[in-house]
């Protein structure tokens, strides 16, 4: 269970909604979940809302809140989500995300007072077009996948792949904020400099190597003043909600730039989320344990505590698939590639890369997006990237259709999904996390 959120009536597995589709068990959002998008009406220019998903319908805040009574404290909490402004709402803090996601799992189960008034506010989801969630003013993608580190290591470097600081320190650098798009994006493969092998002068030119990064990404709700750092107990409290998180990378412009200050143009031109932000609350009856492998370092003393031990990590399984032009040219559906879960893959939790984050001092604000980086298995087919599962090329990856893949083709579109089960609780999704390759 998680020590910041408890369970409560809101995750109760018997909970149904009057809502039909939020009760069938494949969907990705019971009432249990909630999750929170930016949506408006595909194809008009309406401004953007705040809505929360329900089985295969969508709930529109804004709507909602004109048509039912509210306590103060609840129009209060309700009312940056009214005017769309989920950023606003994360920054209120726990005790209002607590309360409105009550709140609304009142409203949406079955027997509600309220269905009636709230009936005509919900809009099927396929008739959406989603923006980013939230103003995403900083971002900061980790290395915490140790798997994918190993095994990229050994590609970049076989005699030295994990440096000593890895089991110590939470490794990340500086993204770039204003490439960050929403599921259903098309990239644009970029260019840069490249080194040929055993060539002495490097070539400028669209990148040949375009790659996926199976990842999650954080979404930090409440700020902390500059110079104050966050305590590892109270990390989570500063956490709003998860996303999928698909970092797009350049892998033969990274390998001749990155040394000695690491990515930058390799990483810079575009990163997907989903666009359904499921909330911490939502993922607690899926924590886990977090545990070292044997023989590994404890983590210091600013970076440990009971609680992340006992529960510091969520079950969250993976999963990356492919579709070609070919493949949709011939209405074939995705090919599943690879499939991952978030505890096998991490060597550090969500709490862990708040307080590192901030323990020098840094001021994280409301929309910060922290990246996992990329979640690989420990099994060869677990990679979440082309770049482990072809082996830097060397490996074709072969398609039911009998197409390869080393890298990514124009044309090609990557899914990324992920999906929450456990014992005693009703499981729950993130939606897809898509994109394509122009061309």
């Amino acid at each position: 269970m998680n020590p910041h959120v408890p369970l409560d009536a809101t995750h109760d597995p018997a909970l149904r909604s009057w809502v039909a589709s939020a009760n069938d068990g494949a969907t990705d959002f019971p009432i249990q979940n909630l999750p929170y998008a930016r949506a408006r009406r595909a194809g008009s220019d309406e401004a953007w809302r705040i809505v929360v998903a329900i089985g295969d319908l969508a709930l529109d805040l804004a709507a909602a809140v004109q048509t039912t009574d509210h306590t103060d404290a609840q129009a209060a909490a309700l009312a940056p989500l009214a005017r769309g402004d989920l950023n606003a709402f994360m920054a209120r803090g726990p005790a209002d995300w607590q309360l409105v996601r009550a709140s609304l799992s009142r409203a949406l189960a079955t027997g509600s007072p309220v269905e009636a008034a709230l009936a005509p506010c919900l809009i099927a989801q396929s008739a959406l077009e989603f923006a980013l969630p939230c103003t995403v003013g900083d971002y900061t993608d980790f290395y915490t996948g140790i798997h994918h580190a190993t095994t990229v290591g050994k590609l970049f470097r076989p005699d030295n792949p994990l440096l000593p600081n890895y089991q110590w320190v939470p490794i990340g650098y500086h993204g770039r904020a204003s490439s960050i798009g929403v599921s259903g994006q098309t990239v644009r493969r970029p260019a840069g400099q490249t080194m040929p092998p055993g060539s002495t002068t490097p070539q400028f030119g669209p990148c040949k190597r375009l790659d996926y990064e199976l990842e999650l990404g954080l979404l930090v709700g409440t700020a902390n003043a500059l110079g104050e750092p966050v305590p590892i107990e109270q990390a989570e409290s500063h956490l709003f909600g998860v996303v999928l998180l698909n970092d797009w990378s350049a892998r033969d412009v990274q390998a001749w730039e990155y040394q000695p200050l690491g990515p930058f143009l390799a990483k810079n031109f575009a990163t997907t989320v989903s666009p359904w932000v499921v909330t911490m609350a939502a993922l607690a009856p899926f924590r886990v344990p977090f545990t070292r492998p044997e023989g590994d370092p404890q983590p210091l003393p600013y970076l440990d505590s009971a609680a992340n031990r006992a529960a510091g990590a969520i079950d969250i399984a993976l999963e990356v698939q492919l579709e070609t032009s070919a493949m949709a040219n011939a209405g074939e559906p995705p090919v599943t590639l690879s499939t991952s879960r978030w505890p096998d893959a991490a060597y550090w939790t969500a709490a862990q890369l708040v307080a590192h984050h901030t323990v020098g001092g840094c001021n994280l604000q409301a929309g910060d997006l922290l990246g996992t980086g990329t979640l690989s298995g420990p099994s060869p087919d677990q990679a979440g990237s082309l770049l482990e599962l072809s082996m830097g090329g060397k490996a074709p990856v072969t398609l039911p259709n009998g197409e390869q893949r080393t890298f990514l083709a124009d044309g090609d579109r990557v899914v990324l999904r992920g999906r929450c089960t456990a014992s005693g609780a009703v499981g729950l999704g993130f939606g897809d996390c898509s994109g394509r390759v122009a061309g």
